[in-house]
């Protein structure tokens, strides 16, 4: 009878451990996972949270990501801009907090958007009058195409959206 136990514990276990290995694979092997680009400048932090398509073949500028409209600036949920310092965006100014970055996309000036709602499923919940703060930057074409999408803050605090064969930059400064 111990015996017996001992097997069914056995493959219980080996059970329980194979079924935690299988979800941490789906979790790395997701269409588009979940990264996050963090920097250190000073006393700044500063933190971005998104999900990152792939190219995979498509279009995407004009394409699945249509210009002129708002775009959650990944995929699933809405992306995650956070700071713990007031800031100046390309020279405008943002409060400390936790926002939703989106950006509108076009083909020779781009809207980079900080909106209040940072907790939202793409942007089909987005509202206009909760934007905190917009700005415009160009994009530019990328040296190489860039298949999964990559957003980076620069030791001089320069964020870079960069995806496919363009990449759209802006600056975040300590005020």
């Amino acid at each position: 009878m111990r015996f017996y136990q001992l097997l069914c514990g056995l493959a219980f276990f080996s059970f329980l451990s194979a079924s935690a290995l299988q979800a941490q694979n789906s979790k790395s092997q997701q269409p588009s996972p979940l990264k996050t680009s963090t920097k250190a400048l000073g006393d700044l932090n500063i933190k971005i949270e998104y999900s990152a398509p792939s190219v995979k073949g498509r279009a995407i500028w004009g394409g699945l990501v249509p210009y002129d409209k708002v775009w959650r600036t990944g995929a699933n949920k809405a992306t995650v801009f956070e700071i713990n310092k007031d800031v100046t965006i390309s020279g405008q100014a943002l409060p400390a907090g936790k926002y939703g970055l989106f950006t509108i996309p076009g083909e020779k000036e781009w809207t980079i958007i900080f909106n209040k709602d940072g907790e939202q499923w793409g942007a089909y919940g987005y509202k206009k009058e909760k934007d905190v703060l917009r700005v415009t930057a160009k994009p530019v074409s990328a040296e190489s195409s860039v298949e999964q999408l990559e957003i980076q803050v620069s030791d001089a605090g320069e964020v870079t959206i960069a995806w496919e064969k363009v990449k759209v930059a802006f600056k975040v400064a300590a005020k």
